[in-house]
């Protein structure tokens, strides 16, 4: 073959390469949001719609909610590139920055100004049913835990008080029954369930609706173990939008409800149905103390199983995650 073949062959070449490169995506017409307060889904869109109108608004797009019946669903669902942000719990939203390819940016604020929220198990008032009893595993009680993904419902308690003890909580009640918090709540206070796993920022939202029936159930019930205190909610976007977008979000989640304007306290007022103050920015090491909670219970129950490989990695993580605490900059 001689040059002027090899260059018009080169050249044909490039042009089909040029040719066969896949196009750019087309610009974000909608953003799609997923929710999953710990109540049910009629409540949670009454409470979030207002928010994401004004979402809308602000990025001059439509603004979907995605509601999930539980927090895999919402994983998957930002795996998937269903969902482009959400607001998750903190072992949901572990999961889904290891799974989904989902990246912290943001935290919601506790309204009551304390920081965090403790997981608690409630009893209905007056049943006699103590926290000494409930370990006692006679297989009388019947119990309700929450999501497997959930930070307080599951994975509080479970860290701190039944995998130091022993206990599988399959093997220590007569049933046990997975549910939301709402449901929980109303179970427990109409001695349907006997105990069940809560916390304290899905009572206080139960407060917050002062209608008879949630009047009712508040004062039905007690709470007989509270966790450690646990951080608050992360709100997770996936790392692979674009970075125009990422910072159209951040301009408005970041600046929704600040000031001393009408306008703003119109907006804090949106974010209270919503059990938050204005967010503040976060990142990876938000999830720091969830990762601390998983690793313990790993290391707790390898421990009581014998199993030395699983307790050695157990521990090798709770080394590393020390190591990125004693890393951050000083609060």
């Amino acid at each position: 073959m001689n040059r002027r073949s090899v260059a018009v062959a080169l050249a044909a070449l490039a042009l089909l390469g040029a040719c066969s490169k896949p196009a750019a995506p087309p610009p974000k017409s909608e953003l799609n949001f997923s929710i999953l307060s710990a109540e049910s889904q009629s409540s949670a869109e009454a409470d979030w719609q207002p928010f994401l109108d004004d979402m809308a608004k602000a990025l001059g797009m439509k603004v979907k909610a995605f509601y999930g019946s539980n927090y895999t669903g919402l994983i998957e669902a930002m795996r998937f590139k269903q969902t482009d942000l959400g607001w998750f719990t903190n072992q949901s939203g572990l999961e889904a920055v290891r799974r989904s390819g989902g990246e912290v940016f943001a935290r919601s604020v506790n309204p009551s100004g304390t920081d965090g929220y403790e997981g608690v198990i409630i009893v209905k008032k007056g049943s006699g049913v103590t926290l000494e009893k409930l370990l006692t595993c006679d297989h009388t009680i019947d119990f309700g835990m929450g999501d497997a993904k959930s930070t307080s419902g599951t994975l509080a308690p479970m860290t701190y008080l039944f995998a130091p003890r022993g206990i599988d909580p399959q093997t220590c009640f007569r049933t046990v029954k997975a549910a939301n918090h709402e449901a929980n709540l109303f179970a427990v206070g109409n001695g349907v369930l006997a105990a069940a796993t809560n916390n304290t920022a899905s009572m206080d939202r139960m407060a917050m609706l002062k209608t008879d029936i949630a009047k009712r159930t508040l004062a039905n019930v007690e709470i007989i173990w509270r966790s450690p205190r646990i951080p608050e909610d992360p709100l997770i976007w996936r790392k692979d939008l674009d970075p125009a977008l990422k910072k159209k979000i951040s301009d408005f989640m970041f600046s929704y409800g600040v000031g001393d304007t009408p306008e703003a306290a119109r907006q804090r007022a949106v974010l209270e149905r919503i059990q938050t103050l204005p967010f503040k920015r976060a990142d990876a090491s938000h999830l720091l103390p969830v990762r601390e909670m998983e690793a313990t219970e790993h290391l707790i129950v390898a421990k009581k199983s014998g199993d030395y490989a699983e307790a050695t990695r157990a521990k090798a993580q709770l080394d590393e995650i020390a190591r990125e605490k004693a890393a951050l900059p000083a609060s």
